[in-house]
């Protein structure tokens, strides 16, 4: 197996610090899509396979809810 070595040096991301919370912030301004898939096996014979879809994005006016405002989770005492 050959492992590829260390990428060129003008090929390298800039090194900088960015803080949590604006990655929050640029992430769930443009929307995240999250995929993934775990298999657990044995002897080669797959028992169980999970697979996730998530689409994350923040709600504003511009990108409204897909949802009503009745939503089942709030009660009649929050309105």
């Amino acid at each position: 197996m050959i492992t590829p070595g260390p990428p060129p040096e003008a090929e390298r991301l800039p090194q900088r610090q960015v803080a949590l919370i604006d990655l929050l912030d640029r992430l769930l301004t443009g929307g995240v899509v999250l995929t993934g898939d775990v298999v657990l096996s044995i002897a080669d014979i797959d028992l169980v396979r999970v697979s996730l879809r998530a689409l994350i994005v923040s709600i504003s006016e511009q990108n409204p809810s897909p949802w009503t405002s009745t939503s089942p989770l709030r009660g009649d005492h929050d309105s």
